[in-house]
């Protein structure tokens, strides 16, 4: 089975976070592998929830320990895209060589793009229902799951979308709303639950919330501490998100 095309471009892209899959290979912890790295243990969870929203399948298995600790482990779809990216090293080489001059290379850079939304999910289109000037684009999740975008019948244009495209969906942390699992999602809005995985508490701001889903993807949200203890939502413990189709910005493979 191939790569999905997402996942593929984020290892020609960022090669660097492909790397931590050999860290963790070689160390079985986040916390070395995130040492051997050289970078924060929060840096190393970010790369780790960006990779597995992006793959079909988790690539690392955690299992969550004491206060930055828990071992972790490749899956056998992170030993794949290892091998692959092995195999990518010699073929950098190659294309370094191959460039006629460094403005080439330039130029590659400033087509792939960053984003600063934290979650960013790969899905694919599976249906497409229009809203006068706008369209409404029922995304399928790893695992089943789904969620709505709405965006212009513009952007939808632009981007060449039709059921089975593959897509990234773009979510901010900010835009997440953090239920009790009991509690009824605002209707029209996206509706998701998992797990809390991490309360990540901040001196002078809101906590950061990551939120396991049933399919390995993370979701991170922002929350403000009163507004969680209020709720009773701590590690361990389930939670609904929930969120506008409005805000989720949608990306396609250049």
């Amino acid at each position: 089975m191939s790569l999905p095309t997402l996942l593929s471009q984020h290892i020609v892209r960022r090669p660097q976070r492909i790397a931590l899959l050999q860290h963790i290979a070689e160390q079985g912890s986040i916390t070395r592998a995130a040492k051997s790295a050289g970078l924060s243990y929060k840096a190393a969870w970010d790369a780790i929830d960006e990779l597995n929203n992006l793959a079909q399948k988790p690539l690392v298995e955690r299992s969550v320990g004491g206060k930055g600790g828990g071992g972790a482990k490749l899956s056998s779809e992170g030993e794949r895209v290892l091998r692959l990216y092995q195999k990518l090293q010699t073929l950098q080489a190659q294309v370094l060589e191959a460039a006629e001059d460094a403005s080439d290379l330039d130029l590659l850079g400033r087509l792939m793009l960053r984003t600063s939304a934290r979650n960013q999910l790969h899905g694919k289109v599976v249906a497409i229902e229009a809203q006068g000037r706008n369209d409404l684009i029922r995304l399928e999740l790893a695992g089943g799951l789904a969620l709505d975008a709405q965006i212009t019948h513009d952007s939808t244009v632009r981007l060449e979308l039709e059921p089975g495209t593959e897509v990234v969906a773009l979510i901010k942390a900010g835009w997440l709303d953090l239920l009790a699992i009991e509690d009824t999602a605002t209707s029209g809005h996206n509706d998701l639950t998992g797990i809390i995985e991490e309360i990540l508490d901040a001196e002078d701001g809101p906590s950061e919330v990551r939120i396991g889903l049933p399919n390995g993807q993370t979701l991170c949200a922002l929350a403000e501490p009163l507004h969680l203890r209020t709720l009773g939502l701590v590690t361990d413990k389930p939670v609904r998100v929930q969120f506008a189709p409005s805000n989720v910005l949608l990306g396609t493979p250049l």
